[in-house]
């Protein structure tokens, strides 16, 4: 495939709109707001349903870019037969996870950009 590809197909996808679930989902995580090292899609089958199956996807370069990625993003949307795909393109957070990779209620120790940032608009809130 092409450079860019995936990137215009998943647009594409995301250009849809609502068309029912399954509803596909996907995140971008980062050490600041400049760098996504973490992306994460979820499939969420119904309205009272959690998000299950979810699949993660890391590297030490930005993914928001990654074709190779990006197609596996989509080879797991296609997989999981979502009609609808929802994406926030910003980075909306470090890629580490609270009580997993650090305690519960603490800030990331290696993320400190995001120490006291609201992760949706990136501004300090503490």
């Amino acid at each position: 495939m092409a450079q860019g590809n995936n990137k215009k197909l998943l647009a594409k996808k995301i250009r849809k709109g609502d068309r029912g679930y399954p509803i596909a989902t996907i995140a971008f995580y980062g050490p600041s707001n400049e760098i996504a090292t973490k992306v994460v899609c979820a499939i969420i089958s119904n309205n009272s349903a959690d998000a299950e199956p979810i699949k993660k996807w890391f590297s030490s370069s930005e993914l928001r870019k990654s074709e190779p990625v990006l197609r596996k993003v989509l080879d797991f949307i296609d997989e999981n037969e979502a009609n609808t795909v929802s994406m926030v393109e910003e980075i909306i957070g470090c890629p580490h996870e609270e009580g997993i990779d650090y305690p519960q209620g603490d800030f990331c120790p290696e993320c400190t950009y995001w120490k006291g940032r609201d992760r949706f608009s990136g501004e300090m809130v503490h």
